[in-house]
């Protein structure tokens, strides 16, 4: 299911999300909404050609690629975050009748839960990408389709927060050297999203005269 499901139709995305399935869960669905917010962007890039956008085509092109680059990376983290589950699960049904499998479950349930840490944390790296290139062509694109280069970015902070609390139920078991240092990187990771967010929305409104 997990190699197809990028492929599958929204209706059957949708229906095995809300299932009692553990996955796709919250980090799937985050990465999802990354990758519908980086396609207004997209949408935003191809409907800013011609000679009107002239002196913005080397901007703009950039931004397509990069984007696209970037929808290829939400797909990778959407499938990575139902291994992490699956990893953490398999973790937790290894043996413990001596100290040795006690020890050797320990180390592979941490591993496991650094791993479900670090995935929705570079989706939250990959939605500052997106939303730095949403910012990047708010004040030269198409202004016919202004309202959805707003959405990019505020569908892209959407996922972002929705990583963040898949990272967060997470860091709790961790100790609290390692819950600091991941805290330190998300607490800044977030910051550049809201301020990139906020100066698209400004752009955006402004250019929109709302």
């Amino acid at each position: 299911m997990r190699t197809n499901l990028w492929d599958q139709s929204i209706r059957t995305f949708i229906e095995q999300a809300g299932s009692s399935s553990p996955t796709p869960g919250g980090g799937s669905v985050a990465a999802l909404v990354a990758a519908l917010g980086a396609s207004m962007t997209s949408m935003v890039g191809n409907l800013s050609q011609g000679e009107k956008y002239a002196a913005y085509q080397e901007q703009i092109h950039e931004t397509l690629e990069r984007v696209n680059t970037l929808t290829t990376i939400y797909e990778q983290l959407l499938a990575q975050d139902m291994d992490c589950f699956e990893q953490y699960v398999a973790a937790l049904k290894l043996p413990r009748n001596s100290e040795s499998e006690k020890e050797a479950r320990k180390q592979a349930l941490e591993q496991a839960t650094i791993q479900a840490i670090d995935v929705p944390i570079r989706l939250i790296e990959a939605c500052l990408a997106g939303v730095r290139y949403a910012k990047g062509i708010a004040d030269c694109c198409n202004p016919h389709v202004l309202s959805d280069l707003g959405i990019s970015a505020i569908l892209l902070e959407a996922a972002a927060q929705s990583a963040l609390l898949t990272a967060q139920i997470n860091l709790v078991s961790l100790t609290d050297s390692l819950q600091q240092k991941y805290s330190d990187t998300i607490t800044q990771l977030m910051r550049d999203i809201d301020t990139f967010k906020q100066v698209t929305m400004i752009t955006v409104k402004s250019r929109m005269g709302v």
